[in-house]
């Protein structure tokens, strides 16, 4: 099917056709949402490697995960659906994603640069944003549009979205504390990812609203892993106090959490409270079931999609948004971790 067969189909020239699919601004809305509506009902797909010479562009954005901590951290459901939000939206477009791999050993900003100076996507998405992150410089250098999946201290007014870790830590401890618990434990990240900063802040907000006083002897800072959790776990029980509740930065740190418990003769929920992060599939087959809480992830991908179209001068008149710059909400999901202090 040929972008002359679709006009024909639809009645009306080629050139009005070519600037409706490119998403140019001189083309009457209803006569744009013809002309998407019959190409998904004829099958028509854009030659890409021609519209692309023509047009001077790629027709894919990129999306960089590191392979280190963000593989551990989120799990790999967190990304495959992220992905498939975002795939909902470029597909209106007729935009191909491509997920860019940072291996662990490799320095974020070179592998960024690499990517930038090829010049093979028209767009990136980056995460495992870093507290001051160089990368935010190089791209806002570069003039690529992007968008970040975190907020940094770097770059001023880029757009970005991040997960609502304020919120989490305050929902935790309010809960913890209306269940009698006092002596509150926090495991954040030990990377200078800025999630792990802005978690333990709210933490520490979160322990004043209460009325309670923070001890820096009960905030570990470890790796977001299995042996993280446990590690941490291991050294909040040497303290001469223990915690009777720890509040984890991830929901898989809880599994190395709960075997260590486990190892020193003590029972997950019953003689430590235990509160993670996201809902995932891992922390539903724990035992007791792990208080946490739920993202919607195919929503979050479809805002992050907008969030960069919106500054992407092709596609502005159809996502004007504006600047993005969200904390994307989430909702406790309540187990049986988390029990009333006896």
């Amino acid at each position: 099917m040929s972008i002359r067969d679709l006009a024909r189909h639809l009645n009306i020239s080629i050139g009005t056709v070519s600037r409706a699919l490119n998403g140019r601004s001189d083309v009457n809305p209803e006569t744009r949402r013809r002309v998407f509506e019959a190409a998904a009902a004829i099958g028509y797909v854009p030659n890409q490697s021609g519209r692309s010479l023509r047009q001077g562009t790629t027709n894919s954005i990129g999306f960089v995960v590191e392979t280190n901590s963000e593989t551990s951290l989120y799990g790999d459901t967190f990304f495959t659906s992220v992905y498939a939000g975002v795939q909902q939206v470029f597909a209106r477009h007729h935009l191909d994603l491509i997920v860019l791999l940072c291996p662990f050993d490799q320095d974020p900003l070179e592998h960024l640069r690499r990517v930038v100076s090829r010049r093979f996507v028209d767009g990136l998405f980056i995460s495992a944003i870093q507290r001051r992150d160089p990368r935010i410089d190089h791209l806002i250098e570069s003039e690529i549009p992007f968008m970040a999946l975190g907020r940094s201290l770097s770059g001023g007014t880029h757009p970005w979205i991040d997960l609502d870790f304020a919120g989490v830590a305050h929902a935790s401890i309010h809960r913890l504390v209306e269940r009698g618990h006092r002596r509150i434990g926090l495991v954040t990240a030990g990377s200078e990812l800025n999630l792990g900063y802005v978690f333990a802040d709210g933490y520490r907000e979160a322990l004043a609203a209460e009325g309670l006083s923070f001890d820096p002897d009960l905030v570990i800072r470890a790796e977001t892993s299995e042996m993280g959790g446990y590690d941490a776990v291991d050294r909040l029980l040497k303290l001469p106090e223990r915690p009777t509740a720890v509040l984890l930065v991830n929901e898989i740190m809880a599994i190395g959490v709960y075997r260590r418990l486990h190892e020193a003769g003590l029972t997950p929920g019953r003689d430590m409270a235990v509160i993670g992060f996201r809902d995932s599939p891992q922390s539903r087959f724990l035992s007791p079931p792990l208080t946490c809480f739920r993202i919607e992830l195919s929503g979050l991908g479809r805002r992050l999609a907008e969030g960069l179209l919106a500054t992407m001068p092709a596609y502005r008149d159809q996502h004007p948004i504006g600047l993005v710059q969200e904390i994307w909400p989430m909702h406790l999901v309540a187990g049986e971790s988390d029990p009333p202090l006896r």
